[in-house]
């Protein structure tokens, strides 16, 4: 009985910090780190300030772990991309994903890229420890099904900019979609139509049509 009411204290904890996240996700995305305020993401969430600063000590802590659930959740995308799957399987599969994600999590996309362009002062070192051991483990995989024969030689790298450039931007830039197709909202749809002329574009340079 003695561990219920942890169990409780934890579960509150974890729900006030996923809603926390959630608002600094919107806030720092509408208004960039400079100009948010740990005030205004703590009116979004619906929560005093106190309450903000009792699990984020620092808006710079705050931030820093957004970003760390968003690279995260990226890397995570990824899941089936190993030994195990075929390269249109895993391509398709990661592709799709990473839509998906811009569909559903179109600030985590547009903080991302603000934190790039501004040299990822927050960031650098996550990309060094994180993002260099993923894609060592990406290229051994891809490189192992060039040498089967079951898919054209690419430069791996090259390859993972060109997914990330291709899905992010119907986050980063869907105002100027909306604008093009004269929409108020990308809907459902365009984003599957996106998917698919990715995963056609890809398949294409990878010859897996």
């Amino acid at each position: 009985m003695a561990e219920q009411p942890k169990k409780r204290r934890s579960r509150i904890r974890e729900r006030n910090e996923e809603s926390i996240l959630k608002a600094a996700e919107i806030t720092f995305a509408r208004r960039g780190f400079g100009a948010a305020t740990t005030a205004e993401i703590a009116k979004t969430a619906g929560i005093p300030k106190a309450n903000l600063h009792y699990y984020f000590n620092t808006k710079e802590d705050l931030y820093t772990r957004v970003l760390e659930n968003i690279l995260t959740t990226w890397l995570r995308a990824a899941e089936d991309f190993d030994e195990d799957h075929e390269p249109r399987e895993a391509l398709e599969s990661y592709i799709r994903t990473k839509v998906e994600l811009s569909r559903t999590r179109p600030e985590a996309s547009k903080i991302f890229a603000k934190e790039i362009i501004s040299g990822a002062p927050f960031l650098k070192t996550h990309l060094i420890n994180d993002i260099n051991p993923w894609m060592q483990k990406k290229r051994q995989i891809i490189q192992g099904w060039i040498d089967a024969g079951k898919m054209a030689p690419v430069d791996v790298e090259h390859l993972f900019f060109l997914i990330w450039s291709m899905s992010q931007t119907y986050a980063d830039f869907s105002t100027q979609m909306e604008i093009v197709l004269q929409k108020d909202e990308l809907q459902e749809n365009d984003y599957r139509k996106a998917a698919d002329m990715i995963v056609s574009m890809v398949f294409f340079l990878c010859k897996l049509n």
